[in-house]
């Protein structure tokens, strides 16, 4: 009960320190996004047995940010004694520029420990292009779980917002500082 507390605690926090939808600047028209409906339908078939709770963060995360232009369905792996990495890929969607593979990694530091693995819908805000993608995206990431669990934390680089909701089998706790830099290519290096 704790656990889930702390992931709580550390999913809100991290949603705090990201503009409302009322201070960001909407692109695309209504027709270039994606409703919760549709949304919470492809993370039902995507996240499998946990899509009750993950229904509940899509709409949290389409209440605070509005409809996102753009989403990722992928998975992802980490792990952290106080400075970890995180490495994932998947395939961005979008209803203009249709599907693009990404790849993301990136370091952490913080008061972490343990190690995950994780399937991953990342909701996509103020995408112009898919290129907008490429780059380096801060967060506050949180983690309170042994063996699953279901989250979602934010990350921004320039205007594009991103809305990461993973669940996740590992055991993990803490609270880190990190990037994610999402590149057309994998790589090794987390910087």
């Amino acid at each position: 009960m704790m656990f889930k507390r702390l992931a709580l605690i550390f999913a809100l926090v991290g949603t705090l320190l990201v503009p409302t939808q009322a201070a960001m600047a909407q692109t695309g028209s209504v027709s270039d996004t994606y409703s919760g409906e549709e949304l919470v339908s492809t993370g039902g078939a995507f996240f499998g047995s946990v899509a009750q709770g993950m229904a509940s963060v899509v709409e949290r995360a389409v209440s605070q940010f509005g409809l996102p232009n753009g989403y990722i369905l992928g998975q992802d792996a980490g792990g952290a004694l106080f400075a970890g990495a995180r490495y994932g890929e998947g395939r961005l969607f979008t209803r203009n520029a249709g599907e693009v593979p990404v790849y993301w990694q990136g370091p952490s530091i913080g008061f972490d420990v343990g190690g995950d693995g994780s399937k991953v819908m990342m909701l996509v805000y103020n995408l112009n292009s898919t290129g907008d993608m490429f780059g380096r995206f801060a967060g506050v990431d949180g983690s309170a779980y042994i063996v699953g669990g279901l989250g979602m934390t934010v990350i921004k680089y320039r205007n594009v917002v991103m809305v990461p909701i993973r669940s996740g089998v590992g055991a993990r706790l803490g609270i880190n500082v990190g990037y994610l830099k999402f590149t057309p290519e994998p790589t090794w290096n987390p910087f």
